[in-house]
């Protein structure tokens, strides 16, 4: 979906540019755009999202052991 960024009359060109970043870093567009830069096997897709998995197991469990005390 293109980010579409609409100027106002007062809004001068920094104030956009500025509008057009912020809007880029919340749809992730360059993160994205190096996720598909290079084709990734199935299994590494897997292997990174299992990982990602385990990552947030741990921490949850990390964050339950110190809620605990």
């Amino acid at each position: 979906m293109p980010i579409v960024v609409r100027s106002r009359r007062d809004d001068s060109t920094d104030n956009v540019i500025k509008k057009f970043k912020k809007l880029s870093v919340i749809e992730n567009v360059v993160g994205k755009a190096r996720d598909r830069e290079f084709y990734k096997k199935p299994a590494l897709l897997r292997k990174e999202h299992n990982k990602e998995l385990e990552r947030q197991r741990r921490r949850e469990k990390r964050l339950r052991l110190v809620s605990a005390k």
